[in-house]
This record gives C-alpha cells, sequence and structure tokens, in this order.
C-alpha cells in the first residue's frame, strides 16, 4: 500500500513539469494552430444592404362613410336601419348605410309648413296694402281737387265782400292743410306697411332656408359608394369595448361607419427610425411581404417620407419618419389594415470584394479578419467600406480566393 501511494506522487509530480513545460513554450500572437469550426472564402459579387422596418397596408383610395353632421339640428345620435355586409363588393351609387330618416322628415315637414305660411302672409299683405294704397290715392286726389276748387274761388276774392273774401282764405288754408296731414299720414302709413312686409319676407327668407337644411339633412340619412371598391364596415365603441357596427346602433356625428376601399392599388404606411431615417430616400426599391400570407412577396418603391419626426408613444427621446411605400401588382389577399415588413433596398453595388458580416470582427479604431496562412490562422487587419446583416463589402487587406475563419473573435 505504501509502495503504490508513492506511484501515484511521482506520476502526479510528472505530469506537473510536463504541463508546465508546455505552458512555457511561447506562441506567436499572430498565428494560432487551433482550426476554426468553419471558414468562409473571399469572393467578389453583388452587395445589397437593406433596412427592414414594419408597417400597415392601407389602399391608395378610399372614402369614409361617417354619420351625417346635421345642419340647424343637435340630434345627439342617428339610428343605423340599414346597413351593407362587410367584405361586400359595391358599385358606384350602392348602398352602404341608411339612418332613421324620421326625425328629419318631420323637420322638414314642419319647415315647410312654416314656409308656405309666411307666404300666404306676404300675399295677403301685399293685397291689403293695394286696397288700401288705392283708398288712399282717391282720398288724396279728393283732397287735391278741394285745394284746387279752393283757388279758384280765391281768385273772385276782389269781386266779393270782405266777409266773403275771408272765408275763402280760410278755406283755402283748411284745404291745404288736409291735403298736407293726408300726405304725411300716407307716407308713415306705407312706410310701416313696407317695414312690416320686410320683416315677413326676411322671417320667409330665414324659413325657406331652414326648409332647405331640413331638406338636405333627409337626404343625408343615406350614404352611397363614390366608386367601385370593397366595403369596410367600421368598429366604435359599445360600452366598454370596440365591437363592429350592426343595424340598430346609435352612432354620434361625425363616426365612421364603412370605409369604401379600391383594391387594386395598396401601399403601404411605415415607421422608419431616426437611425436609418438619413439611409432612406425617395425613389428606392423595396420588397414587401405580409405577415398572414409569408408566401406573398411584392415589389415597390418608397414614394413619400415625412420630413418632420414623430415621437414614439413610448419615451420621447425616440423619434421614427413615417413613410409611403406603393406595392406593385395586386392579389387577392392583398387587403387593408394587414401587418407588413418591407425591405428596403438603401444601397446595392456590383462585384464587391465581400467577406461574411460573421467572419470580421469591428472594433472602435479597427477591423481584422483571420486568414488561413500554411497550416494556421493569422490576423490580418482590413479596410471596409459597407455592412449588411450578412457581408461586408471589404475595400483592402485581403484578396479574392482568400479562406477566412468565421467568428474569429474567439479563436485567439
Amino acid at each position: 500500500m505504501r509502495r503504490s501511494g508513492l506511484v501515484r506522487v511521482a506520476v502526479g509530480v510528472g505530469l506537473l513539469a510536463w504541463l508546465g513545460g508546455c505552458t512555457s513554450s511561447p506562441v506567436p500572437a499572430s498565428a494560432s494552430r487551433i482550426e476554426p469550426a468553419s471558414t468562409a472564402t473571399v469572393r467578389r459579387g453583388p452587395f445589397v444592404r437593406r433596412v427592414r422596418v414594419a408597417g400597415t397596408t392601407e389602399a391608395v383610395r378610399s372614402a369614409a362613410a361617417t354619420a351625417p353632421r346635421l345642419a340647424g339640428q343637435n340630434s345627439p345620435t342617428l339610428v343605423i336601419t340599414r346597413l351593407i355586409k362587410g367584405g361586400s363588393r359595391v358599385q358606384p351609387g350602392d348602398v352602404l348605410v341608411e339612418f332613421d330618416p324620421q326625425d328629419q322628415a318631420r323637420a322638414a315637414f314642419d319647415r315647410r309648413a312654416e314656409y308656405l305660411d309666411l307666404e300666404q302672409q306676404i300675399k295677403r299683405q301685399q293685397a291689403d296694402q293695394a286696397a288700401g294704397r288705392a283708398g288712399e290715392d282717391t282720398q288724396l286726389k279728393q283732397a287735391g281737387n278741394d285745394v284746387a276748387r279752393a283757388r279758384l274761388d280765391v281768385l273772385k276774392n276782389r269781386f266779393l265782400p270782405a266777409i266773403d273774401t275771408e272765408k275763402n282764405d280760410l278755406a283755402l288754408e283748411q284745404a291745404q292743410a288736409r291735403l298736407a296731414a293726408l300726405t304725411r299720414t300716407y307716407a308713415l302709413r306705407r312706410r310701416a306697411a313696407e317695414a312690416e312686409r320686410t320683416g315677413l319676407e326676411i322671417r320667409r327668407e330665414r324659413s325657406r332656408n331652414a326648409l332647405e337644411h331640413a331638406e338636405a339633412n333627409a337626404g343625408r340619412m343615406t350614404l352611397r359608394a363614390p366608386f367601385q371598391g370593397l366595403a369596410v364596415v367600421q368598429p366604435a365603441f359599445k360600452g366598454s369595448q370596440m365591437a363592429e357596427l350592426q343595424e340598430g346602433d346609435e352612432v354620434r356625428a361625425g363616426t365612421p361607419v364603412v370605409n369604401v376601399v379600391d383594391p387594386s392599388a395598396m401601399q403601404v404606411r411605415v415607421r422608419i427610425s431616426q437611425a436609418d431615417a438619413g439611409d432612406v430616400s425617395v425613389g428606392q426599391p423595396v420588397r414587401v411581404s405580409l405577415d398572414a400570407y409569408p408566401g406573398l412577396v411584392f415589389d415597390g418603391r418608397v414614394e413619400q417620407m415625412a420630413p418632420l419626426a414623430v415621437a414614439s408613444s413610448v419615451t420621447p427621446a425616440v423619434r421614427s419618419f413615417v413613410a409611403v411605400v406603393s406595392i406593385v401588382g395586386s392579389h387577392a389577399n392583398l387587403m387593408p389594415d394587414l401587418t407588413a415588413a418591407v425591405d428596403i433596398t438603401v444601397e446595392q453595388r456590383e462585384q464587391c470584394l465581400l467577406v461574411p458580416r460573421d467572419a470580421i470582427v469591428i472594433e472602435p479604431d479597427r477591423a481584422w479578419v483571420r486568414v488561413r496562412r500554411g497550416g494556421g490562422f493569422e490576423r490580418q487587419a482590413v479596410s471596409i467600406e459597407s455592412i449588411s446583416a450578412q457581408s461586408v463589402v471589404v475595400k483592402s487587406g485581403i484578396a479574392e480566393g482568400d479562406v477566412v475563419a468565421r467568428r474569429p473573435a474567439g479563436g485567439s
């Protein structure tokens, strides 16, 4: 037993001495004999850099049928009596939604009755004024004749006694005074009648405007499709949750009820982060894929980009730019309000020297790869131009056909 223990100690001391000799032998920092798990060959080929953003599909052309705002009425809600089924194809002029028109029809009937009554009042007043004006003209003419007769009597005064002369002068003064009084009285009476008629005409015009508004409100109870497309029934709050509108529901003025969209021309509205906004510009090609239908991929281009950034709902420090991306072509499954992934091609080159992205280490002051040299791999500094998620364009430092190690950061 004692001899076997000594043997074990001797073996252990020998093994430690051998390990110490191995670790003391120097290994160059620029070379590694360890074979990497995988390698890649430097090649020339096309380079494409894309920015992926997310968005929602929408129709280029759409129209919303909203509950009408009624002129001259303060009706808080409208009742839906007829509603098209969501997803239906519509033609121009097809009925989308109808609201209960009873209140508007009753208001239009009352306004029409009021307007016709005022019309009759004005006509009756005009007839009365015409009859009264004829009598006044007769009295004025008679008073004028009395003045003329009195003046003729005054001309005889030089042939008459003094008492008759005085009577003639007094009769002339009385006739002239009566004519002046009648003239003033009838003028005031006609002005008053004119003012009364003007008041009635103003009331008639107001009543006519109210009638036109009431008839227009009655006409707004039916909303029709402006063009050919797809009807999309909008949701609304029912109690404490959102639900699709149905016949019999009450909606407030201005509430969207049905949207008519033209599915033949679609687009995607996306948000681009402020870090990528500098690389994106109008006219760049894109590829659009739908989250609901992974097999559907569409080409397109960037059509619009907002000049100002908007703050995120999470934190004001994160901002993004809203952009509109067009979609080329159509499909039966390409509908509005679908989430989509959009790959924007921000850079594209031909015949570049390419290295896989995981084969290069980028540090703050330099970039390097591990190139196969003989039986090992050596660290080699490189100059890079562009970087994508898959590959890197190398300007200098390595040549086409060189073999580089993938994931070289852990192989030193």
